[in-house]
């Protein structure tokens, strides 16, 4: 779908620190999708005194899963929709996303409220996700974090990342089917419980691809640029970080070359940077990392061929 006219005003995205770059199969072709569009009439949709659907429940385009982002669509007549209790943004024609952390609880609720003033209530699943263990050899603080210097440095970064996440986008870039940023060697997946010399640290917070410096990559949705880290930083080197809108972000670490500017509009499919190894990294790859408002999710998710 082509994007809508883009303005910047207000949310979130999240660094990740280190990461290392199994091939995808193959990518989806770098080109727009169409938009996601109307389900089709359910069972739960009745028929007005003019012959039009009404849904009655809601509509989810997938099952969740821990790490997912999922477009949904409210009851006709949704005035307002809450997730968890909490209000998410509503398109005219009813639809909105949701995602689930890589820890989400095993279930969630959505709640709308219709025109009429009746509430709709829905509980859904959360299915588990499949983590796997990675076993890293090298210091999961890099031997950086205590010194003076990198403290120094390491807040006026955090500022700026989260000044990014304060920036709210609108975009129909969630609503798009997501391409391959590029091909490459899987190195490293999301969700993964890393084990650094034997010691268990964090999970892996993104979907690493090993290519030799230099490989350029693409939008993998249209959004709109809303960090360009042009000076490296300490953990994640050049940084770049695109809101496709609805609260889904995407970051882009260690590149060695960014080729594109804070508040750019980008379309899906156009080149925005360059693999490299900048900032706490073993080798060249492109860390790529998303967000749904707070909840980190997993990229091959959001991917047609995943």
């Amino acid at each position: 779908m082509n994007l809508s006219r883009t303005s910047v005003t207000l949310l979130a995205f999240a660094a990740v620190m280190n990461c290392t770059a199994t091939p995808p199969k193959a990518a989806a072709p770098l080109a727009s999708r169409p938009a996601i569009v109307a389900p089709p009439v359910a069972s739960s949709s009745v028929e007005n005194g003019a012959g039009q659907s009404l849904r009655k429940s809601f509509w989810l385009a997938r099952d969740p899963v821990q790490g997912s982002a999922i477009v949904a669509r409210a009851p006709s007549a949704t005035t307002a929709v809450f997730f968890n209790g909490v209000p998410v943004a509503l398109t005219p024609d009813g639809f909105f996303l949701i995602g689930f952390d890589r820890d989400a609880e095993n279930s969630a609720s959505l709640v709308a409220t219709l025109a009429d003033g009746q509430r709709v209530e829905q509980y859904v699943p959360v299915k588990p996700g499949n983590w796997q263990i990675q076993h890293v050899n090298a210091n999961p603080l890099g031997g950086a974090k205590t010194t003076a210097e990198f403290l120094a440095r390491r807040g006026p970064e955090l500022a700026r990342i989260n000044a990014a996440r304060a920036i709210k986008v609108m975009s129909d870039g969630w609503r798009q089917d997501f391409v391959w940023p590029l091909q490459g060697r899987i190195s490293g997946r999301f969700g993964a419980q890393r084990i650094y010399n034997g010691s268990p640290g964090s999970y892996h917070s993104g979907l690493d691809i090993a290519m030799p410096t230099g490989t350029a990559f693409v939008a993998p949705a249209d959004g709109v640029v809303v960090l360009a880290a042009k000076d490296a930083f300490t953990l994640e080197g050049h940084l770049l970080m695109i809101d496709h809108g609805m609260g889904l972000n995407s970051a882009f670490l260690h590149c060695s070359e960014l080729l594109v500017e804070e508040g750019q509009l980008v379309r899906q499919g156009q080149v925005i940077g360059k693999v490299g190894a900048t900032g706490r990294a073993s080798g060249p790859h492109l860390h790529w990392g998303m967000k749904w408002n707070a909840a980190r999710v997993d990229p091959l998710n959001l991917l047609t061929s995943n």
